[in-house]
């Protein structure tokens, strides 16, 4: 991928898209392509035909997706599985029409089972039951990976898929009713602070243990496996570590400097158990990831309090 190649960022104003998106542009890749929902609907095949016909894409971030919580999961799955599967059928069938030179295509731990053995190894894929929380979204994913399998093996394309762990950074969703639980207890911990609020209420036990990974450093693997990785099968990208809920809760609490309780409701769902990544496969491809959990976490806190606040 030379620094003038004509790079398309499906999902640039995302979690995971803005984060790519300033990694080429700090590495001095200058020819990029980007819409938003609004200029271009993914979702609508004739738009994304148009697209890529008028535009002479050569490479191809796929990082639009539909995305969600636990709430927003179990709320909308219909909205989650449709949305999903069109965008990435519609993006993928693109470039293999117009000869995109090599698709990157994001999809998440939350393909592997339920109860996969810890850590998650890249062939446990569709060993198991998945998690029924998200089982939608999962199967729109796997789906996207299957299509890039069978249109390499059918047309000989060079579209490979990355699994990243569970993400946090800057352009999160930190909205209550739809965010991941690190955004959503940062917002939790703040506003327990600024309304001096005797304690935090958190879903579930505390128990289940999570791993996560700065959008930067994914964003740093993105670029990295595109340049050097063209093998057919799923590559996960993570940090090969992780830590509890409880444990989470009460990093967060320190940074935000919240002084109460924390109460854990258990009537509410605790979603998978445990969800941490084989990196292995990665590690000897010769990346792995810089931004420690705490170092990211302030990040992502002066970036809520600088943006997320200041909009509203």
């Amino acid at each position: 991928m030379e620094k003038n190649s004509k790079i398309y960022i499906a999902g640039h104003r995302g979690l995971v898209g803005s984060a790519i998106l300033k990694k080429l542009e700090s590495e001095g890749y200058s020819n990029l392509v980007y819409k938003t929902s609004a200029e271009l609907d993914l979702r609508n095949f004739n738009e994304v035909d148009s697209f890529f016909k008028e535009e002479n894409i050569e490479y191809v971030f796929l990082a639009a997706a539909k995305v969600g919580g636990i709430v927003a999961n179990n709320e909308f799955p219909a909205d989650f599985i449709r949305d999903n599967i069109l965008i990435q059928t519609n993006v993928i069938e693109s470039s293999y029409k117009y000869n995109v030179n090599k698709l990157l295509f994001l999809g998440s731990t939350c393909i592997y089972p339920k109860f996969a053995p810890q850590p998650l190894k890249e062939e446990y894929l569709l060993t198991g039951e998945l998690e029924p929380t998200n089982e939608a979204y999962a199967i729109a994913k796997i789906s996207g990976i299957k299509m890039c399998e069978a249109y390499n093996k059918q047309y000989g394309t060079k579209f490979i898929s990355a699994m990243p762990t569970n993400l946090y950074g800057e352009n999160d969703n930190f909205d209550l009713n739809s965010s991941h639980v690190l955004p959503a207890l940062l917002r939790k911990f703040h506003e327990a602070k600024i309304n001096n609020q005797d304690f935090v209420e958190i879903w579930g036990t505390g128990n289940p243990k999570r791993e996560f990974l700065y959008s930067d450093d994914l964003a740093d693997a993105c670029l990295y496996l595109m340049q050097n990785y063209n093998g057919n099968e799923i590559i996960n990208v993570g940090v090969g570590e992780d830590l509890s809920i409880k444990e989470l809760a009460n990093l967060i609490k320190g940074i935000v400097g919240y002084e109460g309780e924390l109460k854990f409701n258990t009537s509410k769902p605790d979603g998978t158990p445990r969800k941490l990544v084989d990196v292995t496969k990665l590690n000897d491809l010769g990346w792995s990831a810089r931004t420690g959990l705490e170092e990211g976490l302030r990040k992502t806190y002066n970036w809520f309090l600088e943006n997320v606040l200041i909009k509203k």
